[in-house]
């Protein structure tokens, strides 16, 4: 676990010594400094999600606009080049984006109570993810992506339910594992034909 937080720190380090000071790279599609920056928040958000100072609704958000972010490098990406002010527009958003997640690692106040729920919270995020990448690929058709996201909303509303009352008993723990476990199962079957272009 600390060599994980370890390199999660590394990465957040480079994140902020090398983006807004990176030079400005010759024409073309090759921005490994931008790719790193991303890696580097995404670790960072992985680790705020781990300790709980960034809650999994929060974690999707930043997700979102990290992905808003890919997009947008990709369009830039799409003419065969990548314009010094196209990258710098995208080290901007990044910077941002970093920034925000440092905001949110800084000021939630995170005490292990029995309500929290983070373990399951990550397995959450971590499905919701897979759903996406199911999407993009094309191994999961718009039609089971919402039958999909229907279960995660169940699962997240027992989660509700549960916590309710402030403590999450090692039975409905289980309960909420066994979900996951089954909707991941399902998930990964789905990535695992090869349906593309169904849709």
């Amino acid at each position: 676990m600390k060599s994980k937080l370890f390199t999660a720190s590394l990465l957040a380090s480079a994140l902020f010594a090398g983006l807004g000071f990176a030079p400005v790279m010759a024409q073309g599609t090759n921005t490994p400094a931008i790719d790193r920056a991303q890696a580097a928040i995404s670790a960072r958000i992985q680790q705020g999600l781990a300790s709980g100072h960034i809650t999994p609704s929060e974690a999707r958000e930043l997700y979102r606009r990290d992905r808003d972010i890919e997009a947008r490098e990709m369009r830039f990406k799409s003419n065969g080049t990548a314009t010094p002010q196209e990258r710098q527009q995208l080290r901007a958003d990044l910077d941002a984006l970093a920034a925000e997640v440092e905001r949110k690692m800084a000021n939630r106040d995170v005490a292990a109570q029995p309500g929290n729920t983070y373990g399951i919270d990550n397995r959450q995020v971590n499905i919701g993810q897979r759903i996406d990448e199911g999407i993009r690929s094309g191994h999961i058709t718009q039609r089971e992506a919402r039958q999909l996201q229907n279960r995660e909303r169940t699962i997240a509303r027992h989660e509700a339910n549960f916590k309710r009352d402030g403590v999450v008993t090692p039975q409905e723990r289980r309960q909420l594992q066994n979900e996951l476990t089954r909707l991941r199962d399902d998930v990964e079957r789905m990535m695992s034909n090869d349906r593309r272009g169904r849709r």
